[in-house]
């Protein structure tokens, strides 16, 4: 039970990938790094299921339930006393979740 953040949602198709670098750069967890001809998954269970990847990735080659492990998101609306699912879960320019 304590290895349960290991499993997520995230996907990576690099076959897709066109190397444009945002994930890597939206990633709060660096999750991607750069690579060569794609970019690369070097850290997948470090992904919290935020979303950003995946909203960033013009050429759709990730795919992540957000929300779903979102602990941060989480954490900030409370601390905000915000309702997460009707005012947002992030920061103010909506930095963490998609």
């Amino acid at each position: 039970m304590f290895d349960s953040y290991r499993g997520n949602t995230l996907q990576y198709f690099p076959e897709l990938c066109i190397n444009c670098k945002r994930c890597t750069q939206v990633c709060p967890h660096g999750v991607f790094a750069e690579g060569r001809e794609h970019a690369e998954l070097v850290s997948p269970s470090s992904c919290m299921e935020c979303g950003a990847c995946a909203g960033n990735c013009p050429a759709q080659a990730i795919t992540v339930d957000t929300g779903v492990g979102c602990a941060w998101g989480m954490i900030a609306a409370a601390l905000r006393g915000k309702d997460m699912d009707t005012e947002g879960c992030c920061g103010e320019d909506g930095t963490c979740c998609k």
